[in-house]
């Protein structure tokens, strides 16, 4: 277990971060590991010895345990899934006590799905069954290796050979000089009407793999999105909604008044301070219509977020809470768990409390440089407490976790504005360690479906935790000084993949909540105080859908309905585009839905067999490129190497705006 385990989130840590850094951020799940570890753990069970060292002694052990089996399969599987994320910081391990505190609630409980972990239960079912191959019909590691050979081989064609099989944006080549038809035509820059990729890391980049979304979430997805995405936005748009016209549709670029580019280093001063009279001679800074409104959806799905789980949760979770969970209506899979020793909730405890005090004394010792105060720990350590269990329900009943970036940001921004580094320090604290938590109790889920000893998993989650926190960051330093100009958008050579669109929009917060702050753009003194009422609107949304449900019980569907995964339908836009929502609601709806209903059998059969071997597939292909031609500088010329080829989609359409390669309206 420790040798594959080790291995397998070396090598998840190392792909997750190699792929952040690109255009297309492929996230490659433990799914792929866990596949790929099954020939080598029968192989190291037939090639190891099994002679006892110092048989008879205090010391004796032996390296082969016997036969490769699902419960050491799945400790190695928790350990590969400690390099499936891409941290922000070592303060992940905050999530641990998250975790331990939470268990109860969002564990034991059978309503506490976690419909991921499915996908790796009836994996682990399917590997480990005794499979003879029918006539005319392939065995599931005869299909995974088909499917992960198929997928290698062809990535070398959006990688590398014909990258604007990433977005094909079909009305921008019928009309190439149209403004309106890009803007509603690009995948990469508009609204992607009729766009849609045939790159596997186009479709699976920022919502996950399609493959493993349930129907019913992937409808709210879609729902939100076309909401936003083709109602809202046009709407405000062409309306001229805070002078809309004068900035591109969709951009997670900041602006002047006057649509250019904001010069952000002109208001700061030496120490990373805003320069208040020089904010003044720049003036205010404008977003794009979408940016603008994802923050708005994004409001509305905190408030939405907690109000659902009151309304839909809220019983169980009291009853919880006064331990009144009856031995008779105890979980059957919690009833068999009670036979192992379980983690000491003071284990969790003690490695929260010595994170945060060890937290403390860092932002002491780098005072300067963090620019946060000792409350600026305490605070975010807070909000993750509160926000954990609201969030947790969600992702555990529909796969989708709404976003907390954005109230702490909002939060500290206020209280201590100006501070670009404090806010985005906030942010891991409160946001990335209640994500981590979350992570981890996705394991000690799947760890009890399949009966593995939760101290086991402990050892497994912490000892990969670290693993993966100096993988990640050693990766990026190596990506840092081999990739030249690596994130700079005006310094890459055009069709470079490395334009990091995820650390962008984090350049981008850190300048909005942080820097400027949120009075002077959500607030009294800023243009776009009218999208707090979202707020009040997200919390009205549940409302509605549980009266709706409580007046017509016999409809299920509207059970079904959940507002917090509806509104954070675009939670990951930006830097996910168009082209990536359309090609993933697509694929989600034929595998959720066609396919499901009508071929269950083939479903079941090789459904997440297939989703796994395209995520391994890809990620090898992608590093053999990059180590093979990237790191030599060698590129491809010619017109299928854009993207997108929608270059007008970026132009504002208000008269007399002057921006470098748009006609001037």
């Amino acid at each position: 277990m420790w040798i594959l385990g080790t291995l397998a989130c070396i090598l998840l840590s190392f792909l997750n971060q190699f792929f952040w850094f690109r255009r297309e951020p492929l996230s490659i799940s433990s799914i792929s590991a866990q596949i790929a570890v099954v020939p080598l753990g029968h192989l190291m069970a037939m090639m190891i010895t099994n002679r006892v060292f110092f048989k008879g002694g205090k010391f004796e052990f032996t390296m082969n345990p016997g036969p490769f089996n699902v419960k050491e399969h799945v400790l190695i599987t928790i350990f590969a899934n400690s390099g499936a994320g891409n941290p922000y910081a070592f303060h992940i391990v905050l999530g641990f006590g998250w975790a331990g505190l939470f268990r109860k609630y969002l564990v034991e409980p059978a309503a506490m799905w976690w419909p991921h972990n499915l996908v790796q239960v009836s994996l682990f079912g399917a590997l480990h069954e005794k499979e003879e191959r029918a006539k005319n019909e392939l065995t599931r590691n005869q299909f995974f290796l088909i499917a992960f050979l198929c997928s290698f081989a062809y990535y070398v064609f959006p990688g590398y050979l014909f990258p604007m099989l990433s977005s094909l944006s079909w009305l921008c080549w019928i009309f190439p000089t149209s403004v309106l038809a890009q803007q509603l035509g690009s995948g990469l820059h508009g609204l992607g009407i009729g766009a849609i990729g045939l790159d596997w890391s186009s479709i699976s980049s920022y919502l996950g793999s399609p493959l493993a979304s349930p129907w019913f979430a992937t409808a709210n997805i879609a729902v939100g999105y076309f909401l936003i995405m083709y109602v809202v936005t046009p709407f405000r748009y062409w309306s001229n909604v805070y002078k809309a016209k004068t900035f591109p549709i969709f951009s997670d670029g900041l602006f002047t008044s006057d649509g250019q580019k904001y010069n952000i280093s002109a208001i700061i001063d030496p120490n990373f301070h805003i320069d208040f009279n020089a904010y003044d001679r720049e003036g205010p800074l404008y977003l794009s219509t979408f940016f603008s409104m994802t923050y708005a959806f994004s409001f509305a799905c905190l408030s939405a977020t907690v109000v659902h789980v009151f309304l839909f949760h809220g019983r169980d979770i009291w009853q919880l809470s006064k331990s009144a969970f009856q031995e008779k209506k105890m979980d059957i899979h919690t009833k068999l768990m009670r036979k192992y020793k379980h983690v000491p909730e003071w284990w969790f405890l003690s490695i929260l409390l010595v994170n945060i005090a060890a937290t403390v004394f860092i932002r002491e010792y780098y005072k300067s440089q963090l620019q946060l105060p000792w409350w600026g720990v305490l605070l975010p350590c807070g909000l993750a407490f509160f926000f954990t269990l609201p969030v947790g329900v969600i992702t555990a009943t529909t796969n989708q976790t709404p976003g907390l970036n954005v109230i702490t940001e909002y939060i500290i921004g206020y209280l201590y504005p100006g501070y670009p580094v404090a806010n985005m320090c906030f942010k891991v604290y409160g946001y990335i360690s209640m994500k981590q938590g979350l992570t981890f109790l996705l394991d000690l889920k799947l760890g009890h479906y399949l009966k593995i000893p939760p101290r086991a998993m402990f050892m497994a989650q912490v000892v990969g935790t670290l693993i993966s926190a100096l993988v990640h960051l050693g990766t990026a330093w190596w990506l840092k000084e081999t990739v030249p100009d690596i994130c700079d958008r005006a310094l890459l050579p055009p069709g470079s993949p490395w334009t990091c669109p995820g650390d962008h929009v984090f350049y981008d917060a850190s300048v909005i909540w942080g820097l400027i702050s949120p009075q002077r753009i959500f607030g009294n003194l800023g243009h776009y105080s009218a999208l707090n009422w979202a707020f009040l609107f997200g919390a009205i949304a549940p409302v509605i859908v549980w009266i709706a449900h409580k007046s017509f019980p016999n409809q299920q569907w509207i059970r079904l309905i959940t507002a917090p995964v509806l509104l954070a339908g675009i939670i990951q836009m930006p830097p996910a585009t168009s082209v990536n929502y359309n090609s993933w609601i697509i694929i989600a709806f034929l595998s959720g839905f066609v396919v499901y209903r009508y071929n269950r059998k083939l479903w079941s059969r090789h459904n997440y067999v297939l989703s796994g071997a395209l995520d391994a597939g890809l990620a090898f292909m992608g590093v053999l490129l990059y180590l093979c031609l990237g790191m030599e500088h060698v590129r491809l010329e010619w017109w299928g190497s854009d993207a997108d080829r929608c270059p007008l989609a970026k132009c504002p359409t208000a008269e007399g705006v002057v921006v470098k390669g748009c006609p001037v309206s």
